[in-house]
């Protein structure tokens, strides 16, 4: 008995040599070295992300894994709860005819009968009898759409008799349903909906200036830039450019190649928004978690940033105005947009009232600001500088645009869409729009967006890494940089030429001389100053030596007909020229003295 017990002993003290080798080794390890240290604010992902806690139960896969839409108890508004499976899925997933809950509970009758009285059905769709929404075009095309069968009942009426059949333009009616039809000149999108064909935006070539002519386009670049022959690219002079990155070790910068990067700044906050004021070469930085807006000087020796302004907690969206010197910034605390002057720091509130903003855009030249808007109405809307005139560019198939930037000379809106991984773009007044950059691999938690030259450059949290691609259909993906352990957030590129101070084209202008079909007419090229200044004097001095031709003329006549009185008896026979007149005098005197000496 006494030997087992010893034997026992042993074998215990074995074990806790071995479980205190095994924790010194383990001890020893960097556990949490590549791994963010997420906040009181924040999230822990499965996969060790941190997303904020108002993304949790969003419908949205901000984790990347889905991890932060797993055990869901009550889902935020647009959202959907599937009981069976604890967790959340869009609104615009419910009653889609493809099941996402694990039971298949957003497909039930019932719950597409219940969610219709609080989501109606778009312009463009016809309602079912259960709720259920489809494509107006599908109504009456012999195949069952409805789940319960209502597109296909009475198809014997004229569906245009109402709403047009939800057809922007023409309607026509079919023996069953009907289609949307557009003038010349113009072509039809989703269905319904018409837009004018843009010959150049269709080709989709050149990086600034489009003509088109005859059939083909010819590229140009504004001032400032040189246009690869060849090619319609236009590259940037005066300079390298150089992006500047928020991560939570500070601010990076690097050149666009990814060569070259440091830390200006070794401030550790959680990263957020970027902005920058090229002409005074200066850093605007916010974090979600905090109230402060920081501003740093790039001409310091020291890069020591500095508490700029006290504004709201939730900043997730910066943007500077060059030209009027103000700061812009939307927070998810206040859902609101905001202004404040960068010379006295005195705030004003634009626009409040929204439901999930995230990013924000200016365009100081033409008196432009945009915002972008996630949750259950995502959308990307504008406004004027003074807060009137509201707009909105994008308010279908969106699901959670994160980022937006602005290619000035073209005149498009780029935005980055980390619900459907994808990068788009469309006008500033909505139309054209193109999704130019699909899920890659590279795109499944971006953050920021900027355009330059001929690319479209992003953050992507999931990866750590600075991507681009070709801004015109994304191809050429390039991955200059790969951070490490440091997670991206808002990037800026700081270059002059991207912050111009000479007034650009309008809209109306980008469209009606940018990129046009130019007229015989409108080929000829207007006179310089000093021409036009030469002819006007010439046709002056014409107009006065015609004057004076008249006016001897009428004198002259004026005298002739005084001649012709003082005759008397004379008499034009054989000739009525009164240029003959003159010599009429001399011929009267030489017949008086003939007969002075006859008689």
């Amino acid at each position: 008995m006494r030997a087992r017990t010893l034997e026992d002993a042993e074998q215990g003290m074995e074990h806790l040599g071995a479980f205190l080798l095994l924790w010194t080794g383990v001890s020893c390890l960097p556990l949490t070295e590549g791994f963010p240290k997420c906040t009181v604010l924040q999230f822990v992902c499965a996969n060790s992300r941190c997303v904020s806690l108002s993304s949790r139960c969003d419908a949205v896969n901000d984790c990347g894994d889905g991890s932060d839409e797993i055990s869901c108890w009550n889902c935020t508004n647009g959202s959907f709860h599937c009981v069976a499976s604890e967790s959340c899925v869009s609104s615009s997933s419910v009653c889609d005819g493809r099941p996402d809950c694990a039971d298949g509970a957003d497909e039930q009758l019932d719950t597409c009968t219940s969610f219709s009285q609080a989501q109606p059905c778009a312009r463009s769709e016809f309602t079912c009898t259960n709720g259920q929404c489809v494509p107006n075009s599908w109504r009456c095309d012999h195949s069952s759409d409805c789940k319960d069968g209502s597109d296909e009942e009475d198809c014997d009426h004229n569906e245009c008799a109402v709403n047009n059949g939800g057809c922007s333009h023409t309607c026509i009616d079919l023996p069953f349903g009907f289609r949307c039809d557009c003038p010349k000149g113009m072509r039809l999108v989703q269905d319904t909906h018409c837009e004018v064909v843009d010959q150049c935006l269709d080709a989709d070539v050149c990086d600034q200036i489009c003509v088109h002519s005859n059939g083909s386009v010819v590229c140009d670049c504004q001032d400032g830039y040189q246009l690869t022959a060849g090619t319609g690219q236009c590259r940037a002079t005066g300079g390298l450019a150089h992006v500047a990155v928020s991560t939570q070790e500070g601010i990076k910068m690097m050149d666009l190649s990814g060569s070259e990067e440091r830390n200006i700044t070794d401030k550790r906050l959680s990263p957020g928004p970027v902005s920058a004021l090229n002409a005074h070469n200066t850093l605007y930085w916010s974090s979600p978690e905090n109230d402060i807006i920081y501003r740093m000087s790039l001409d310091s020796g020291d890069h020591r940033p500095a508490v700029w302004l006290k504004a709201s907690k939730g900043i997730v969206g910066l943007a500077v105005d060059w030209i009027h010197e103000s700061l812009y910034w939307i927070s998810t605390s206040t859902r609101a947009l905001h202004m404040a002057s960068l010379k006295n720091t005195k705030q004003r509130l634009l626009i409040s009232g929204l439901s999930k903003p995230t990013a924000v855009a200016v365009q100081p030249l033409l008196g432009y600001v945009f915002w972008a808007e996630g949750g259950e109405s995502a959308r990307i809307e504008r406004v004027g500088l003074d807060g009137e005139s509201r707009f909105a560019l994008v308010v279908s198939f969106v699901r959670n645009p994160v980022a937006i930037s602005l290619d000035i000379p073209r005149g498009l809106l780029y935005w980055a869409d980390s619900g459907l991984r994808s990068i788009s773009r469309v006008l500033f007044d909505g139309q054209y729009r193109k999704t130019v950059v699909e899920s890659n691999g590279y795109l499944d938690q971006p953050f920021g967006l900027a355009i330059f030259e001929s690319r479209v450059y992003w953050s992507d949290q999931l990866t750590n890494s600075i991507c681009s691609a070709d801004k015109h259909n994304g191809t050429m993906l390039r991955v200059p940089q790969r951070l490490g352990s440091a997670s991206p957030a808002g990037l800026v590129i700081l270059h002059p030429l991207l912050q111009p101070a000479d007034k650009v084209l309008s809209p109306s202008e980008i469209k009606t001389s940018s990129n046009k079909e130019l007229l015989p007419s409108e080929t000829k090229t207007a006179l310089p100053d000093s021409q036009f200044t030469l002819m006007l004097t010439l046709i002056v001095i014409l107009s006065v030596l015609l004057f004076g031709l008249v006016l001897w003329w009428q004198r002259s006549e004026l005298c002739a007909h005084r001649s012709v009185s003082l005759l008397g008896d004379v008499t034009l026979k054989e000739s009525q020229d009164p240029l003959l007149l003159s010599s009429l005098p001399a011929v009267h005197e030489h017949q008086t003295l003939s007969s002075n000496s006859t008689q």
